[in-house]
């Protein structure tokens, strides 16, 4: 073929290669298996084109009449917050907020974890200690007179030796108390902590109880005889307190109370001399304390009977009475114990 025709023939079919391969490239390629492979669409430039040209989009298929506007999204409105109501406030057994509602009268069973030396409350396992609690505050229920059951745990026990921290006392294990606050929750009982400082003061050791006592069924009760303020071996000689770490330890258990929202706790003083506590009447009653004065001490009714009438102050406190399954002899019975004067509301069991 001479170059004339040659030329002329290139400059014809330079268009239709140009379009072929537009179609080519809009619809894509045939994979070798048959399916199409989707090939992503590019520009195609000729040489004829534009630099500054754009590939034309195939035309969208509508309804007729329908615009090519796309209509804004729409603004949904939030929700309305609603406002969430505060936790409800934890209650005693029963329902109660206070200690001593609805007339209730306080059973106790008193003692350490695994021994029966301190007590009857370690003699046996906490299940079978709440049949004979309950068996033993049974007496003193009556007609509108409910009975309270009460677990006194002694967990810090006073040493007659200084151990590592000089302050003469130790621990009951968090495990061993948590057994009794989950037994105390499965039988609808009270909890309370008894402490036998030794040389350590009250407050302190009470704070390193603040995680049990903020269980809403769990009190406190300070033992005096085991605070050696004036020094001396705990069993040694007798301890004394005065009012103003009394009033201490009350404070602090009284915020924890407000901070918690927690309701009325057992704040519980053991007495059987007049020289335990130093200037009882300055002693303060706070706000989400049942203050308890628990008149100690071991003998025949009429010696126990002189105790009480000696170191009791209704004015100041609801009175507790200790009862001694071995050394009281006679031990008085409910209802000579009900026959006090000014009147019991809390009686616990050695």
């Amino acid at each position: 073929m001479s170059r004339a025709p040659r030329a002329r023939l290139l400059t014809i079919l330079r268009p239709v290669v140009i379009v072929g391969l537009a179609v080519v490239s809009a619809v894509g390629l045939t994979s070798l298996g048959g399916e199409s492979a989707p090939v992503a669409a590019t520009p195609t430039s000729s040489p004829t084109s534009s630099p500054t040209s754009s590939p034309t989009s195939p035309p969208s298929r509508r309804p007729s009449g329908e615009s090519s506007t796309v209509a804004p999204a729409q603004k949904v409105a939030p929700a309305p917050k609603v406002a969430s109501s505060p936790p409800a406030r934890p209650t005693l057994p029963g329902g109660r907020l206070r200690v001593f509602d609805g007339n209730r009268f306080l059973v106790a069973y008193y003692g350490t974890a695994g021994s029966g030396a301190l007590g009857v409350l370690g003699e046996v396992l906490p299940e079978q200690m709440q049949g004979r609690l309950a068996r033993a505050a049974a007496p003193f229920a009556g007609h509108g007179r409910p009975v309270q059951n009460v677990y006194e745990l002694i967990v810090t026990i006073a040493d007659r030796h200084p151990g590592k921290d000089g302050d003469y006392n130790h621990d009951l294990s968090r495990q061993a108390v948590q057994g009794y606050i989950d037994a105390a929750h499965r039988h609808g009982a009270l909890l309370l902590l008894d402490i036998q400082p030794g040389k350590a003061d009250f407050l302190t050791v009470a704070k390193r109880w603040a995680w049990a006592l903020r269980d809403p069924w769990v009190g406190l009760a300070l033992d005096p005889e085991w605070r050696m303020a004036l020094g001396g071996v705990p069993g040694r000689r007798l301890g004394t307190v005065g009012a103003g770490e009394v009033n201490r330890v009350s404070a602090w258990l009284s915020r924890l109370v407000a901070q918690e929202r927690l309701p009325e706790k057992v704040f519980m003083l053991s007495q059987f001399r007049r020289s335990m506590i130093v200037h009882p009447e300055r002693i303060v009653r706070r706000p989400g304390l049942a203050s308890v004065l628990h008149v100690d001490g071991y003998g025949t009714p009429r010696q126990k009977r002189s105790t009480y009438a000696a170191v009791a102050r209704p004015g100041q406190f609801t009175m507790g009475f200790k009862l001694f399954y071995d050394e009281d002899v006679p031990r008085m019975g409910a209802r000579a114990v009900l026959q006090l004067r000014p009147q019991v509301r809390l009686v616990s069991f050695q």
